[in-house]
């Protein structure tokens, strides 16, 4: 059960009134001192409400139209027995029955994710049906599925053809990296689930299906890398992954529905009360910073984080950092494709996801292709509030200024990549030297 240090609540309800004026509008909690009864009172009203609103959440979309995981797995499983598709998962999910869906974690009814069980271990299993739901509701409007995602590549496709189409899509989407070759390999042997040697057309259909999906090419693209979640199998364009334990940074998450209902002062007090003790949240800290190092100039590139929110990010039970979905992050070259000769009035104009912003050349109306806010900036400007809250006092003051410094970088970070290296391994240094010598090291 959570402990809510509910002594402390009126002293952190007036600190947060003085931080966001929007709080002391709110009906529930005026400005004038409150009897900490009364407050505590109110805390659980608002508890009840919360949580008995998230039931209610939880109930429907259970039933609602973000739920189809039985349509996916119907799918998969038809064409798996027709032969369409192949993957190490398939057998497990369509004939012996030990890879199970369980709860739906749906955000989209296009992009269906579900926690499951895999031979007892819990994973999570992810597939689109985009294309399937279409075909469902207009069956004239266009081909079937199994044409439309399966169709490359051809019979007759030879193991060369097949490595170049590989190599020429990674370059595409990922640059024209020296590694790519290598990443190639990997990938055949990914996709040679008979062991055989050779890829079947089932085979390559699936794989080449999968790489389409930018979490899943981004999880083949940093599986080395120990803060990405692990590739588990496959089956056609269904692909399972590792189950992070913790979802969040914080050990309470507001739920999508009620986020818009609750102001920014009510959201940070919430974050206070349910987070990890303070050096378990340094721990998580540097794992974060760990992966802004793994992506900047990476192995098969250099990728931005292009959701500030750091929605989908959470920890495992050592308190190691982990990355729950990648679909926020995007390779350099796929950002720079869609600024490139793109019209604009503002920056804002030049935007790629929800935050990667270029500057707009208000003279020629046209984006620029260098992203203006590196991703070490944000990781800093997110790490104020979760690590600045509970930190030990005689660290405080060092800590904020390095934070502060960090949050100001700006510029393509290639340009000042002395710079931004120096920020950020001072950043974990100072981090490690205060929770080296303790249990949560």
């Amino acid at each position: 059960m959570l402990k809510v240090p509910l002594e402390a609540s009126l002293q952190e309800m007036q600190e947060m009134q003085e931080m966001d004026s929007s709080f002391a509008r709110q009906p529930l909690l005026p400005q004038s001192r409150l009897p900490g009864i009364k407050v505590k009172y109110l805390f659980f009203v608002w508890l009840g409400i919360f949580v008995g609103s998230w039931v209610v959440y939880m109930h429907y979309s259970s039933y609602s139209e973000l739920c189809r995981g039985h349509v996916c797995q119907a799918i998969i499983c038809d064409q798996y027995h027709k032969g369409i598709i192949s993957g190490s998962t398939c057998k497990d999910l369509c004939e012996e029955h030990t890879l199970v869906f369980q709860q739906c974690l749906s955000s989209s009814p296009t992009q269906q994710v579900y926690s499951g069980l895999w031979k007892e271990t819990g994973v999570i299993i992810k597939c689109g049906i985009e294309e399937a739901l279409k075909a469902d509701a207009f069956p004239e409007s266009g081909p079937r599925r199994d044409i439309v995602l399966f169709n490359k590549p051809t019979r007759g496709t030879s193991m060369d053809e097949f490595r170049e189409m590989l190599l020429n899509f990674l370059k595409s989407t990922l640059g024209d990296q020296p590694s790519l070759g290598n990443l190639v390999n990997k990938i055949i042997v990914m996709a040679d689930v008979s062991r055989d040697g050779k890829l079947s057309l089932a085979e390559a259909k699936s794989i080449w299906a999968l790489l389409q999906l930018n979490d899943f090419l981004l999880i083949l693209s940093l599986h080395e890398k120990e803060h990405a979640s692990r590739l588990l199998g496959h089956c056609g364009d269904l692909y399972v992954t590792e189950k992070i334990p913790h979802t969040s940074l914080y050990t309470v998450e507001v739920p999508s529905f009620l986020q818009p209902l609750l102001p920014s002062a009510i959201h940070r007090l919430l974050h206070r009360w349910f987070s990890p003790a303070w050096p378990r949240r340094a721990k998580i800290a540097i794992g974060l910073l760990e992966f802004v190092e793994e992506i900047f100039h990476g192995t098969y590139g250099t990728f931005y984080i292009c959701d500030g929110a750091f929605a989908d990010v959470g920890y495992n039970e050592r308190h190691d950092f982990k990355m729950t979905d990648l679909r926020k992050v995007a390779a350099e070259t796929a950002v720079r494709g869609f600024l490139k000769g793109r019209r604009c009035e503002q920056n804002a104009d030049c935007t790629y996801g929800k935050d990667c912003v270029a500057p707009c050349d208000k003279l020629m109306k046209q984006c620029k292709s260098d992203v203006v806010q590196p991703n070490l900036a944000k990781v800093c400007g997110f790490l104020q509030e979760y690590l600045l809250h509970g930190a030990p006092s005689e660290l405080k003051d060092d800590l904020g200024k390095q934070l502060k410094t960090c949050t100001t970088l700006s510029g393509l970070a290639s340009q000042m990549e002395v710079h931004h290296s120096l920020v950020l391994n001072n950043l974990k240094t100072l981090l490690w030297k205060t929770i080296s010598d303790t249990k949560y090291s």
